[in-house]
């Protein structure tokens, strides 16, 4: 199980930090994935890191101002969100992937999926 948190609301050029906590399984020897899923859009790959950390991506939208870590002692994925805009809003989603086949941007990757939490940039 996969449980986000973090979310909320804050004003355009702010900061939130999302956590992405694993229960059951450990996280280390997975692909993270962060996504998000704005209303009426197709949910989009954010950011990923490798089981090794030697692997990240970011979209294009948030490069620059969000970066994805992690902390294998506490099982647990961070999205630091800097400059957020009122683009940024959406339901974030972490998800874990024990093997990616051909880009870890793709929702199809991964095998378990947190239930979401809220971010809105607003003024």
């Amino acid at each position: 199980q996969l449980v986000e948190s973090g979310g909320g609301l804050v004003q355009p050029g702010g900061s939130l930090r999302l956590s992405c906590v694993a229960s059951g399984f450990t996280l280390r020897y997975y692909t993270i994935g962060w996504f998000r899923q704005a209303p009426g859009k197709e949910r989009e790959g954010v950011s990923c890191i490798s089981s090794s950390e030697r692997s990240t991506y970011y979209a294009d939208s948030v490069k620059g101002r969000f970066t994805i870590s992690r902390d294998n002692a506490k099982n647990t994925v961070y999205l630091q969100m800097n400059s957020l805009k009122p683009e940024d809003t959406a339901v974030y989603y972490c998800a874990a992937a024990q093997r990616i086949y051909y880009s870890c941007s793709g929702p199809r990757e991964y095998n378990y999926w947190g239930q979401g939490t809220q971010v809105t940039v607003s003024s």
